[in-house]
């Protein structure tokens, strides 16, 4: 899980509902952030502040949300809560809370007037905790779909998975909110795990479809994005671990297929500890990364 890193806290708000919610990752720790948003149709905050030409040295909660541009507002329900605790860097006059998001398109799953707001990014933050958390249709995975070819009609479930793997010592864990395209294949086994549907319920492999013809006008309509983040317990640097991020998506590419699309928006912040001694080659923690991601995609369709 996500939180076997420790001192990061993993809340979720859900509406049941209206099929959307958000998921809020809490570090207690000072932590540096990256990012690489591969996808062309994405839809991000704060996503500059952890580039590694910023000079913002570290982040204090990421945002993983429904609800489209607007669910972007749950962020801010983060924001305000570390506010009330405190918590930020520190300008003198203030302590400004750094609060990057993402967010996935599932208006067209439940109601397009309900969205993840403020007091929803406040309620994932108060439910934030560390161990296991609940995974599947919940928080940002709330209304997620996948294998969109026709539509929702023919569309599966996605959802939240996690997962982490342990390198040299050191814990790289993944979150992810898949919310794709394409269908969600095991690569050891080249079984179709989650995708697009025929009318007999069976799964029609996205490409094999598109080689063949165009996707349904419905297919860009309901728009497409798997994000996440993993996390790492070791010391980095923001420019290693935006290398990570940009590693990490290799996991997408594994199990999504087709992936990256100009209908997906797909992103993923990766972070490490600001100020420690353990320090592992960045490849090594960027192939262990997309490891950890493949193996949270597969997690979030099997649990949904």
């Amino acid at each position: 899980m996500l939180t076997d890193v420790a001192g990061v806290r993993v809340g979720h708000c859900t509406d049941k509902e209206n099929l959307t919610g958000c998921t809020v990752v809490l570090f207690d720790n000072p932590t540096v952030c990256g990012v690489d948003v591969r996808g062309a149709n994405p839809g991000t905050m704060m996503t500059d502040a952890v580039r590694p030409m910023s000079a913002m040295p570290e982040v204090h909660a990421v945002v993983l949300t429904g609800g489209s541009s607007y669910g972007l507002e749950s962020a801010m329900g983060a924001v305000r809560y570390l506010e009330k605790q405190e918590r930020g860097f520190d300008v003198g006059v203030a302590k400004i809370p750094v609060v990057p998001a993402a967010v996935i398109y599932d208006l067209g799953v439940g109601s397009a007037r309900v969205r993840p707001d403020l007091q929803m990014g406040m309620a994932a933050c108060e439910d934030a905790k560390d161990g296991i958390f609940k995974r599947g249709s919940v928080g940002a995975g709330t209304g997620a779909m996948c294998g969109k070819f026709f539509g929702i009609k023919g569309a599966s479930k996605g959802g939240l998975g996690t997962a982490s793997v342990k390198v040299r010592g050191v814990t790289v864990a993944a979150l992810m909110v898949v919310n794709a395209f394409g269908d969600v294949i095991d690569r050891k086994t080249g079984i179709i795990r989650a995708g697009t549907k025929k009318e007999d319920g069976a799964f029609a492999d996205t490409y094999q479809l598109w080689k063949e013809q165009d996707p349904t006008s419905a297919a860009f309509k309901f728009k497409n994005t798997t994000i996440g983040i993993v996390c790492c317990d070791c010391l980095l640097t923001k420019e290693e671990a935006n290398r990570i991020a940009i590693l990490a998506h290799n996991g997408i590419a594994r199990s999504i297929y087709p992936s990256h699309t100009s209908v997906d928006g797909d992103a993923i912040f990766a972070t490490g500890q600001l100020r420690g001694d353990t320090k592992i080659p960045v490849d090594v923690l960027g192939s262990a990364a997309a490891e950890a991601v493949e193996l949270a995609i597969l997690d979030a369709v099997a649990q949904a």
